[in-house]
């Protein structure tokens, strides 16, 4: 039997959709306090938007992500013509996501409006408010004297973002943006999913304020001491499987709702548990496979809400499949000629381009999906 190891050539992989940013954060502007004034007045500062942790594109790029070979952009305002709407609008979120530097210095923020009145009354089909249309107004020029009247307040770009763009998930947009780009709506989409679910203080329940540039809160209870909170990052494993003959182990997850989607084993690290462990309990529990030497590919942030993917390759010490039965409801070995023929045939599909397990996948077969 050949020594020779499955992991001996393993390198760390060598691109994930959602690892690219390159910006300087500039860490220590945060807290200044006149830092949104002086960033968006700048003529190299752009601003995005986030809803909710979805990103706003061009009108009509929405219905590109499922096509391969087609590139997105972010929709972006100037810096400018956002600041007296943050003024106007205290439910926006700015998150100043840094710099680029160079000779031009473009800045870049993110405004999440996900909190902004009236947003998404016209694609929702909830009933307008009065602000914009009284009960006459509904019946048009047939109620008589309209000289009178007020005119309407015309809506505001942070407004009429609804409308003016379509918004798209990052993993439909990460792989078919620039490298910038990419980091920058999955910096963006993380602080704002952050900023929509956590809005009273977990210690004392008060609410909370954003801070630091938007990648912090204040608790506004001064008796509490007005602590600051930070993002909470949950770190998960991700761990591609290969036996002596190497062949790769993926299963399909019951709870996916792509029946012939098969991936590699993952799951969430436990509290005082080492990254080595998780992945081994892991894969035990999901397929009865005991693993013996691990090696770190490389990790990168899945907002969905807030997870950190650390990826591994482990050798195994058995190939007895015994799936749990209950996560897992099925799981095989792979040879590469078998994981193509399925492939080929449709009965197993991969994971999307956005997912670190495709490239780990990847890795094991020796070339793109």
């Amino acid at each position: 039997m050949s020594m020779f190891s499955p992991l001996a050539l393993t390198q760390v992989l060598p691109f994930l959709p959602l690892a690219q940013g390159d910006i300087d954060y500039q860490v220590d502007r945060r807290n200044d306090p006149d830092l949104f004034t002086s960033v968006l007045s700048s003529p190299v500062c752009t601003v995005m938007l986030v809803d909710g942790g979805k990103i706003a594109v061009p009108k009509g790029q929405g219905d590109l992500v499922d096509y391969d070979n087609v590139k997105l952009r972010l929709a972006t305002l100037p810096g400018s013509y956002v600041l007296p709407e943050l003024a106007s609008h205290p439910q926006a979120i700015a998150m100043f996501l840094g710099s680029y530097g160079g000779a031009r210095g473009e800045q870049v923020v993110a405004v999440d409006v996900t909190r902004l009145p009236g947003l998404h009354d016209a694609a929702d089909g909830r009933i307008p408010d009065s602000a914009y249309e009284g009960a006459d107004d509904a019946f048009g020029a047939t109620t008589g004297d309209t000289a009178s009247r007020k005119p309407r307040p015309v809506p505001s770009a942070l407004e009429q973002a609804a409308k003016r763009f379509d918004w798209v998930d990052v993993r439909g947009f990460a792989p078919h943006a620039s490298a910038r780009e990419a980091g920058q709506a999955t910096t963006a989409a993380s602080l704002s999913v952050w900023h929509m679910r956590q809005r009273h203080c977990p210690t004392c329940g008060a609410e909370v304020e954003p801070a630091l540039g938007g990648w912090a809160q204040r608790c506004t209870n001064a008796e509490d001491g007005n602590r600051l909170l930070f993002p909470r990052i949950e770190p998960a494993v991700i761990v591609s499987v290969v036996d002596s003959q190497d062949r790769l182990l993926l299963q399909h997850n019951r709870a996916w709702q792509t029946p012939t989607m098969y991936s590699v084993s993952a799951g969430f690290v436990e509290a005082g548990e080492n990254l080595e462990h998780a992945c081994r309990r892991e894969t035990r529990e999901e397929t009865g496979i005991e693993l013996g030497e691990v090696k770190y590919l490389g990790s990168q942030p899945w907002p969905f809400p807030a997870s950190l993917m650390v990826a591994f390759k482990a050798r195994a010490l058995s190939t007895d499949i015994r799936v749990d039965g209950d996560e897992t409801g099925d799981a095989r070995w792979f040879t590469r000629e078998e994981y193509e023929q399925a492939l080929a045939s449709g009965e197993i599909t991969p994971p999307v381009k956005a997912a670190i397990a495709r490239y780990m996948i990847e890795e094991w077969l020796g070339h793109e999906l």
